[in-house]
């Protein structure tokens, strides 16, 4: 079974490309750890398709978000060296924190969701 679940905050900014004819989001993602020692652990994530869309309309650097997803590994050859990494693949991206809003005067407005 290759399935994983996280919940952090992103630590760059959403980066889009073309693959082929889909589009592809990439982001880096502060993962909490849950020790004494604190610390975080930054895991890649490649968003594809209509997903890659609205990760790239509304995620910023610092927006919490959760993962669902898969593991995927990659390995390449750099200046002699042999070269590995690991990257979510994400099935379901769910933004967590609220969108941040400017007024016409540039200031950010929090925002307040609405109740029903």
């Amino acid at each position: 079974m290759n399935s994983v679940n996280v919940i952090g905050n992103l630590a760059t900014d959403v980066e889009v490309r073309e693959v082929g004819e889909k589009q592809v989001a990439r982001f880096l993602l502060a993962v909490n750890r849950a020790s004494k020692d604190g610390g975080a652990d930054f895991v890649g994530v490649s968003v594809w398709e209509r997903q890659a869309e609205l990760c790239a309309q509304y995620l910023t650097k610092g927006r919490r978000v959760g993962i669902e997803g898969y593991l995927r590994s990659h390995s390449w050859e750099e200046e002699g060296k042999r070269r590995r990494d690991v990257e979510i693949v994400a099935r379901r991206v769910e933004f967590l924190s609220a969108p941040r809003e400017e007024s016409e005067g540039g200031e950010v407005v929090p925002f307040e969701p609405a109740v029903a």
